[in-house]
């Protein structure tokens, strides 16, 4: 995994109304869409219309996704979340979100100097 540190690994958006955008981008973009189960709803993984490659995610701005900001949310692949954490604190930024589980794997939010904010995702 470590050619892929520096890379963007995966995109998506965590929105009120998941549903809505799904469809929306269905229609603007041709995404097809597969149903990921978070238990009493579910969140949608957007796939190519070629190919069916997974794309990006829709998600619901509910349970452990209350905390992330609205919008699309690049995760840039780091070797360790907990040092580039720390390190976007020392540089200016902020953790807006602390590190959790993702994907057998772990994912902090953080918002860079100007504002912007992007995910630090270790596998």
């Amino acid at each position: 995994m470590s050619e892929n540190i520096g890379k963007i690994g995966w995109v998506d958006m965590t929105v009120d109304d998941a549903s809505g955008l799904r469809d929306f981008y269905k229609a603007v973009v041709g995404w097809k869409v597969e149903n990921t189960s978070m238990g009493d709803y579910d969140d949608y993984t957007m796939m190519s219309p070629a190919d069916s490659e997974a794309v990006a995610g829709v998600c619901h701005s509910r349970g452990s996704n209350t905390d992330i900001p609205a919008g699309w949310l690049i995760y840039i692949v780091v070797a360790d979340v907990a040092h580039s954490a720390a390190a976007v604190v020392a540089n200016g930024g902020k953790v807006i979100v602390s590190a959790r589980s993702l994907a057998g794997g772990q994912f902090c939010v953080i918002e860079d100097p100007s504002g912007a904010t992007s995910a630090l995702y270790q596998p």
